[in-house]
């Protein structure tokens, strides 16, 4: 309990903005019913009044707003230790003061309000919510699961009490249903964690069976929630039955697996790890494999566990009824296999001299651990072929429909991305033929070279696609011929490798569609030959003028709404202005000036006496 109140505390610290922030919402749930006086004689009571809601969509909304949505256990804890003390205040119901805690228990006597059962029903939910949270730190310390166990069953303890103050004849009958599957619940939780498999296997049954009640008994709509709770605990009863004994459950979990698209909560990591222990155990039996013709000893136990695993992992992708299910089991097997190249790496670096002197007594033959590095190799590249073909068909799916308008803000499917996953898959292709081992396998050469003619084909086709939509027909039809000469040579070499081809696209739909095509886009460019003397649409008219030099002309330009817009040019071009006139005088040359010999003579006769006056200032 002093664990609890101190956690209260960190929850007031922690989530004190958001206790503030949402004390208006809390309070309104903890205020009283209006109405009759709650308690009083003829009127039952239920936690269903309060706000209209039972005690399962009480929980479920509150953990839904308050951190659950994204895991977050801690913040769960917190609000409900602060509606506790919102609940205590309200009904005066307080535990002592600041300076000693006096406990008290709810009973029946002092049962007047349903807020008395939301109390009992918040302290469950707080313990439970720290158990949750250790649940998670326990991953990295295995000290905290004695705690976890210890809030458990202070969990369970409080939901006793809730289900014990239920049989009141006060209380309605919905109410006391409710309580007893909350109580069951909580106890195959505990006991599940006990590995204790038949009691919670029982705990989940009757809270399954009350649920299941519960849906039958109510409107479609509240019977959504009742029929959640059934889904969510239905696993973990097929897994405490096949730890008791029951073989067949397996099978019916790896389906609650693939239908759910992957485990959560309390069964996820568990479940995990009975897969890997069901196969370790087979895998103890295995030996070798075979492959090609060459048979190849396998003594890693995660290389043994994987090619174990290899055939349920594919007829998963088989039955996976989504492409999400479907895209996420590829990525489990492609992380698997890359985990088992890994390990078979680390064996063939201390064997690396033993290999090159077994590649120089057999004349070329790899060892048999890179022999198996091979074959691992190719299973990866192979998934990885299958999981861009599975995409370039939904792809082409989208493409072919093209259903969806622009105003939904997704982005529309292009030939240019199925063009960019074949090239992923030419390139797979190419790295399957340069594996160690297979350099002198004709037929797996041959086989892998029909195989790229295949994809090579439908590559082509959707360029031949994007070039029809910027209406170079020219280029489209050549391309569309090139598909068709690569769809001749696919039929013409297939004749032995029929099975191998089986799984790829169908090269005959490929050569019928194309046909279509190619009519379909000579008429496209007949009508556009026919065209050219019309102007262009405006809207696809790029002249690159801004809008001051077109305003005579109405062009739909949705770049005059965007942040770049076109108005005028800027910084304005040169233009040629009259510049400052230059004047020349040609007359000067042709001047004839007047004699001065005269003057000058004169100013010779003056001599000393001129001289003297010149610089005294004197004139004559």
């Amino acid at each position: 309990m002093a664990a609890e109140r101190q956690g209260a505390g960190g929850g007031r610290g922690g989530g004190g903005g958001g206790g503030s922030s949402g004390s208006a919402e809390e309070n309104k749930e903890n205020e009283r019913p209006t109405g009759p006086q709650a308690g009083s004689l003829g009127d039952s009571l239920g936690l269903e009044s309060i706000l209209c809601r039972g005690v399962l969509q009480i929980v479920k909304e509150s953990q839904q707003q308050h951190g659950l949505r994204h895991g977050d256990f801690q913040r769960y804890r917190g609000y409900c230790s602060r509606r506790l003390r919102r609940l205590r205040k309200t009904l005066n119901f307080k535990m002592g003061n600041r300076h000693k805690f006096t406990g008290k228990k709810v009973t029946e006597e002092i049962l007047s309000d349903n807020r008395y059962l939301l109390l009992i029903l918040m302290d469950a939910e707080r313990a439970w919510s720290y158990a949750m949270q250790l649940k998670q730190e326990a991953n990295t310390e295995p000290r905290k699961r004695f705690h976890l166990l210890s809030r458990l069953r202070k969990a369970v303890k409080h939901a006793e009490e809730l289900e014990r103050l239920c049989e009141s004849n006060r209380v309605d009958a919905k109410t006391k249903l409710e309580a007893q599957a909350y109580m069951a619940y909580l106890t195959g939780m505990l006991r599940f964690e006990h590995q204790e498999w038949k009691a919670a296997m029982e705990a989940f049954n009757k809270c399954k069976t009350i649920y299941e009640k519960l849906a039958n008994a109510f409107t479609e709509e509240q019977a959504v929630l009742y029929n959640q709770r059934v889904e969510e605990i239905s696993p973990n009863i097929r897994y405490c039955a096949y730890n008791i004994g029951d073989q067949s459950a397996m099978n019916e979990l790896m389906q609650m697996r693939l239908r759910s698209g992957g485990t959560e909560g309390l069964l996820a990591e568990k479940l995990e790890a009975l897969i890997t222990q069901t196969r370790a155990k087979q895998a103890a039996t295995m030996s070798e494999v075979e492959w090609r013709g060459r048979t190849v000893p396998v003594k890693i136990d995660k290389v043994r566990i994987f090619l174990l695993g290899l055939a349920d992992n594919e007829a998963a992708i088989a039955q996976a009824e989504n492409e999400e299910t479907k895209e996420r089991l590829f990525e489990s097997l492609l992380s698997e296999c890359r985990d088992a190249i890994q390990a078979v790496r680390e064996d063939i670096k201390p064997d690396q001299k033993q290999r090159e002197h077994s590649l120089e007594n057999d004349s070329g033959k790899v060892s048999n651990i890179q022999y198996l590095h091979s074959y691992l190799t190719y299973i990866k590249l192979s998934t990885a072929i299958k999981r861009n073909e599975s995409m370039a068909k939904s792809l082409q799916k989208a493409l072919l429909q093209q259903q969806r308008s622009e105003e939904d803000g997704k982005r529309t499917p292009r030939p240019q991305d199925l063009i960019r996953l074949y090239d992923i898959i030419l390139q797979n292709l190419v790295e399957l033929t340069q594996l160690p081992g297979l350099e002198e396998d004709k037929n797996f050469q041959k086989e892998i070279g029909l195989k790229t003619l295949v994809y090579k084909a439908y590559r082509c086709f959707f360029i031949a696609q994007s070039y029809v939509l910027v209406k170079k027909w020219s280029e489209a039809l050549v391309l569309y011929e090139r598909v068709l000469k690569y769809a001749r040579e696919v039929r013409s070499g297939a004749g032995a490798y029929t099975n191998s081809l089986k799984e790829l696209p169908d090269v005959q739909d490929l050569i019928t569609q194309v046909n279509a095509e190619k009519y379909s886009l000579q008429a496209a460019a007949i009508l556009d030959a026919n065209d050219t003397h019309e102007a262009e649409s405006p809207s696809q008219v790029k002249d690159g003028k801004p809008l001051s030099e077109r305003f005579e002309t109405f062009c739909l330009d949705p770049s005059l709404v965007s942040k770049q817009v076109s108005l005028v040019h800027f910084p304005p071009g040169f233009q040629p202005i009259p510049c400052k006139p230059l004047f020349f005088d040609l007359a000067l040359n042709h001047v004839t000036f007047p004699p001065l010999e005269d003057k000058v003579e004169q100013k010779a006769k003056s001599g000393l006496t001129g001289y003297i006056k010149g610089i005294f200032g004197f004139k004559s």
